[in-house]
């Protein structure tokens, strides 16, 4: 069993309570995230952390405190004595305070310019499935833009009875549906090709969210053309920023569950998500999730664009490129604990994660406290939905001693996520693309968890 590990989470110093390292790209940014104090994502997993009445009886003395020696509980605390603020202090609602350092964290150096970025979501302290709008990751080509609604328009042309252009206000008019969908970079844990590369799970898999999404049907605005269903094989979407991003897509999809979109959760796009009208192709990698929407076109061959032979192609061991593996296939990571926590001592833990496929629903999750000798399976949280993130969740009583925790997803198709070493046969060492390989996190006697890699 060969197990690597990456070499940046030894050198923060341990302490009492130990956050997870925020970013690992300099010691100057390490240096100033380690002055920062205690973050959100420790207090999360504290708060995952407590026994339920009944496993704290199995696992040993309970970890709440006794109320008579605790003047948090028995003295008034200052905002209680006094008058809040006023309703409506703040015109968009804000998270409090103390969690301002759980967001959206960049990796300056992987990419070539600060519009060609990247900003990793937080898995690490999400509960649920759903990413709030404000920690959605973001990935983009030339940057993002915010687009006068007024003044964008659609146009659906090529192999239609109709070519025709449409506002913002004719597409809204249509009937709509709201759907919850993942959306995954195709190079998401992609820098872990190699060996263990990042500390942390934000950056491990933070290029993945989980959004309600509301818009019109594809299929309704094809059909409204006219589009020759017969004949047309494909459709083009272009988006509208610097990059002019291009892409395939399947007409098979393009008749299933793709969305023209203007909302994310509730409310309209934000910016950087596309605002004011995006592409929502589940199941697929991110980069077809056109952006800034502005063009469909419908062809009965793939177009071959720019970002579909020079990227996004995945890297076979003869050397060969392979296209259009766009499918986001059967997997999940465990989210607490993960790389860069510290469990505070012997006992009771809830382990958690997300699962997700771009196939259809997850149908199990097994975790291993054993680096893959025995499996256990966890429970599924409600809903459980196609093309979906799922939350699981299983007990687990830490006795102490070094573990490697890992997951393992099964999808409705039957596929089963598979070990590196099973991956690596097919796809050999040098891909940047779609790496749906388990992920392990070590724990150490003392309570430290990292990222390691096991064959």
């Amino acid at each position: 069993m060969n197990v690597s590990r990456d070499g940046d989470s030894r050198s923060a110093p341990i302490g009492r309570i130990r956050k997870a390292p925020e970013n690992f790209v300099t010691p100057d940014l390490r240096a100033e995230i380690s002055s920062a104090g205690l973050d959100s994502e420790r207090r999360g997993f504290l708060r995952r952390s407590f026994l339920a009445a009944a496993a704290a009886l199995a696992a040993g003395p309970s970890l709440a405190r006794a109320a008579e020696s605790d003047p948090m509980i028995l003295q008034p605390r200052p905002w209680s004595t006094k008058l809040g603020n006023p309703v409506a202090s703040s015109p968009y609602g804000q998270p409090s305070s103390f969690e301002s350092n759980l967001q959206r964290r960049q990796s300056p150096g992987l990419t070539p310019t600060p519009q060609a970025s990247v900003a990793f979501a937080p898995l690490q302290g999400f509960f649920g499935i759903i990413t709030p709008s404000g920690l959605h990751f973001e990935r983009h080509h030339q940057g993002w833009v915010d687009v006068d609604p007024e003044q964008h328009r659609l146009m659906i042309n090529g192999m239609v009875k109709e070519a025709k252009v449409y506002t913002m206000d004719d597409l809204m008019r249509l009937p709509s549906v709201s759907r919850m969908h993942f959306i995954e970079c195709g190079a998401n844990t992609g820098m872990e090709w190699g060996n263990a590369a990042v500390p942390t799970v934000q950056y491990t898999h933070g290029m993945l969210s989980c959004c309600e999404f509301t818009g019109v049907p594809l299929k309704t605005l094809l059909d409204d053309c006219g589009a020759d269903l017969k004949n047309a094989k494909f459709v083009l979407a272009e988006g509208n920023d610097g990059s002019s991003m291009t892409r395939t897509i399947s007409m098979e999809a393009a008749l299933d569950d793709v969305i023209v979109a203007w909302g994310m959760n509730g409310e309209m796009l934000r910016p950087e998500n596309g605002y004011p009208l995006r592409l929502v192709v589940p199941g697929v990698q991110g980069v077809s999730w056109v952006k800034w929407l502005r063009r469909i076109e419908v062809g009965d061959q793939p177009w071959n664009t720019k970002d579909e032979t020079s990227h996004y192609v995945d890297m076979m061991p003869d050397g060969i490129h392979r296209q259009y593996t766009s499918i986001q296939e059967a997997k999940s990571v465990i989210t607490t604990p993960s790389g860069g926590q510290a469990l505070m001592g012997k006992g009771f833990y809830n382990v958690s994660g997300l699962a997700w496929s771009g196939r259809g629903k997850i149908k199990q999750v097994d975790v291993s406290f054993d680096g893959g000798s025995n499996w256990k399976t966890a429970r599924l949280e409600t809903p459980v939905l196609d093309k979906c993130l799922t939350r699981f969740n299983i007990d687990w009583v830490w006795d102490g001693s070094p573990v490697i925790l890992q997951s393992r997803a099964t999808d409705s198709t039957g596929f089963v996520q598979p070990r590196y070493r099973q991956l690596r046969e097919v796809r050999g060492t040098r891909s940047t693309y779609h790496n749906n390989a388990i992920q392990s996190w070590q724990v150490d006697e003392s309570g430290e968890v990292f990222n390691v890699q096991m064959d």
